[in-house]
């Protein structure tokens, strides 16, 4: 089985989509002439700057959560159980040279991210409680339907949705939580799968606010545990950094020989890995978040969309660098180890028994933040499909049945990985795989769509920063060029 998924992920992560991924992340990069880098001051003054302002902290009434609140629960369902199991099996299948791909691919898609994020957060619309819902179906429909009248925008929306709802049903959230609970506590699979899904009903049961309020007070507690428990490892062996830069850096171009229980890897394979890797831990690309962003109380769009390249750089450059240094610097990639087993026991060397606890909680809270995030990607394509005044009924009671049967495919998974014996290897197969549909055709869509984008970042940069000249009759949201 591991070697028809592998074939499988290899296919649909082959050079196509790397190049894809690769490169549309170049193509926004220098065509908003390097914004995530030059402006890269200007962005987090911009957003964690404004927490402690007094000004402009909330800028708009129109929203579900607070700009803040938006990328906690954003931040929630990117940085998860991919930090710690996905980065592990990079490393495991590709080698200490996967991580500068994953590097690579997160400089560039904090760019993606903040396009796709101020498309979503343009282009969304408001329900009939007035409150706003966008994302890549949204972007879809307006941009691509009625812009760019194309008839067949529809085709690109079910594919994208279909793409979504495959994680529904294939979710490693349940399975990589249960994995690190029981074998640190001895408690079993299944048991610390039935706590784990009690805990989600409980968070989920008040809807997409709720959420993002919970989000908010344990997303920056479990980035900050996480990554002070992995500097103390890192700084511990602080000989060992420039050879673990040495290391990464010489396996990226190089790929690496078989050592101890590592299977070695060529260049191609180390380049697949760290770009599903990122893509799957930080989602630029995936038109994810996007969509939980579009809810945010926010006078321009491209406000949000740098809270989307913060997103990437805390997921991927701070928690995923943590976690492949502490792997690497205590020489247990190449042990045959892989997932959240080889974070385990790379902390377990790092720091003792008490490293196994940390990273257990870690995963748990990780996993936590992360389903609960998905939660709200499902609902609100759910209320896009659901949207019309004459479906609100049907709507209500398909986000009701939809929150109870939420939890559900997670636990089932688990049980069938008990039962019969599933490796953690091929479970990650399984995600590469959910993650490649929907990934493809949101960053083709969204190339379709550069011109709103650079269109939005110009009106950005002269209402905001001074540069250029403001035009009066510019529409920073759709949905006032529909009311003119």
């Amino acid at each position: 089985m591991d070697k028809i998924l592998e074939t499988i992920v290899s296919w649909l992560w082959g050079w196509p989509l790397i190049f894809t991924v690769l490169f549309v992340g170049v193509y926004f990069t220098i065509g908003s002439k390097f914004f995530q880098i030059g402006y890269l001051p200007h962005i987090f003054k911009a957003t964690f700057g404004k927490l402690f302002s007094k000004k402009d902290k909330v800028e708009s009434d129109k929203g579900v959560l607070t700009p803040f609140q938006a990328v906690s629960t954003a931040i929630g369902g990117s940085v998860g159980v991919g930090n710690i199991g996905g980065v592990a099996t990079a490393i495991a299948v590709g080698g200490p040279g996967a991580v500068f791909w994953m590097w690579i691919t997160a400089l560039l898609g904090m760019m993606t991210k903040t396009v796709e994020v101020t498309l979503a957060v343009h282009y969304r619309s408001t329900d009939e409680k007035g409150n706003p819902y966008g994302g890549p179906t949204y972007y879809m429909e307006k941009g691509l339907g009625e812009e760019m009248k194309f008839k067949f925008w529809k085709i690109p929306a079910i594919l994208f949705g279909f793409g979504i709802f495959t994680t529904f049903f294939i979710t490693l959230q349940n399975y990589t939580v249960s994995e690190a609970v029981s074998s640190t506590f001895n408690i079993g699979m299944i048991p610390s799968s039935l706590i784990y899904v009690t805990l989600i009903y409980v968070i989920i049961y008040g809807g997409i606010k709720r959420i993002g309020e919970i989000a908010t007070k344990l997303i920056p507690f479990m980035c900050i545990f996480y990554v002070v428990a992995s500097l103390f490892i890192i700084f511990k062996n602080y000989s060992e950094i420039i050879p673990v830069f040495a290391l990464i850096f010489d396996s990226a171009f190089t790929g690496m020989a078989a050592v101890g229980g590592f299977t070695g890897a060529v260049i191609a394979q180390v380049i697949r890995m760290g770009v599903a890797r990122a893509v799957y831990s930080n989602e630029a690309g995936w038109g994810t978040s996007p969509m939980i962003h579009s809810t945010a109380k926010t006078n321009h769009p491209i406000k949000q969309g740098m809270w989307g390249a913060v997103e990437v750089f805390v997921d991927t450059i701070i928690v995923c660098s943590m976690t492949a240094f502490t792997i690497i610097i205590t020489g247990v990639w190449s042990s045959g180890l892989d997932g959240a087993s080889l974070t385990l026991s790379a902390f377990e060397v790092g720091i003792g028994e008490v490293g196994r606890y940390i990273i257990a909680l870690s995963v748990f809270l990780f996993g936590l933040t992360t389903t609960t995030g998905w939660y709200t990607y499902y609902e609100i394509i759910l209320r896009h499909l659901f949207g019309g005044e004459k479906k609100v009924d049907v709507k209500n009671k398909t986000i009701f049945f939809y929150k109870w049967l939420y939890p559900i495919p997670g636990l089932l998974m688990v049980v069938y990985a008990v039962y019969y014996d599933l490796p953690g290897k091929a479970v990650w197969y399984f995600a590469d795989i959910t993650t490649a549909i929907p990934t493809f055709i949101n960053l083709i869509v969204i190339m379709v769509l550069s011109k709103k984008f650079f269109e939005l970042l110009r009106d950005y940069k002269a209402r905001h920063l001074n540069i250029g000249t403001i035009d009066s009759h510019f529409n920073v949201f759709y949905e006032d060029k529909l009311k003119k």
